[in-house]
């Protein structure tokens, strides 16, 4: 069985018409789903609720700067408006991205607790969320209080992050790359939005690997890259846990990137995770065509549940 939290709470940030980070991505994903052969290897969990997870707000409070949080906050209470021209906040965007973040810790809990990968399919995603502010459509930054939250589980002294979106997780290395507990790869379009993520930038561990990726590649570039640099760097780190950041933007119909990826390539991307460990949370960041998100996603599960013998 393959857990995989989620709730109709997700549905409810809602970002305006016309804008690509909106419910219906959650809907084509679980909807395929339970369409695809293994439906019934899904284990279905909720999320749990902030009022019975105290340590969801201290740990969103301890990565992100107070003034920040209050003003999600009270932009929510004020029935919603934006932190830039991209980024919505909607009447319960503040509730619901605090449930997103649950979620993840959610799938932490899971994944140490079982010893096999979970799928964390919620919104608002939150890699370009840095500590004092939100953009790229991202509210909180959950990979990186994820790894945090990790870190405080027994036996765990080493949390690797691996981000497959096309767009440079610009928030989350800005807080995790001063960790050297931490590790954090990137494989992203560049030149392409939000412009951060260069191949110099390394941390202040050499604990950050930027592979920039040119406008027009395929697989043929991405297999070389994760055989030669990404399996390396993260094997060689020896992760307690490794948590990806799971934007499939990077789909060749994806409205926005010039990256030509098709779905199944994210089967083998996560062979080559599984093989690293088998301690993977997977959680949801971009990826705005319907139909090769939700495909993605159905590719991405198939290894978990076939290298489970289910």
């Amino acid at each position: 069985m393959l857990p995989v939290i989620y709730s109709d709470e997700f549905l409810e940030h809602k970002t305006g018409y016309g804008h690509p980070e909106k419910p219906e991505r959650l809907t084509a994903i679980t909807t395929a789903i339970k369409q695809a052969s293994f439906a019934d290897l899904i284990e279905w969990r909720l999320p749990t609720p902030i009022s019975q997870r105290s340590e969801v707000i201290s740990f969103v409070e301890q990565t992100h700067n107070q003034r920040y949080i209050d003003k999600v906050k009270e932009i929510s209470a004020s029935g919603g408006g934006y932190l830039d021209y991209e980024t919505t906040v909607s009447e319960r965007t503040y509730d619901v991205a605090l449930l997103s973040v649950s979620a993840w810790l959610d799938g932490i809990d899971i994944t140490l607790n079982t010893g096999k990968p979970a799928f964390v399919l919620a919104r608002p995603p939150g890699h370009h969320a840095e500590s004092d502010t939100g953009m790229g459509f991202c509210i909180f930054s959950n990979a990186a209080i994820a790894a945090f939250y990790a870190l405080k589980q027994p036996g765990i002294n080493r949390v690797a992050i691996l981000d497959w979106d096309v767009h440079h997780g610009n928030g989350t290395q800005a807080i995790v790359e001063s960790h050297s507990q931490i590790v954090y790869c990137s494989l992203h379009q560049y030149p392409c939005y939000p412009g951060t993520g260069k191949h110099t930038e390394r941390g202040l561990h050499n604990n950050v690997l930027n592979l920039t990726i040119p406008p027009g590649s395929d697989m043929s570039i991405y297999q070389p890259i994760f055989e030669k640099k990404v399996i390396p760097f993260l094997a060689n780190f020896q992760p307690d846990l490794l948590i990806v950041s799971a934007g499939y933007d990077a789909n060749a119909d994806d409205p926005l990137s010039d990256i030509y990826l098709q779905p199944q390539d994210y089967g083998l991307f996560t062979e080559y995770c599984l093989n690293i460990t088998p301690k993977i949370i997977f959680g949801l960041e971009g990826g705005y065509d319907f139909d090769s998100l939700a495909k993605s996603v159905v590719a991405t599960i198939k290894p978990c549940l076939s290298r489970s013998g289910e």
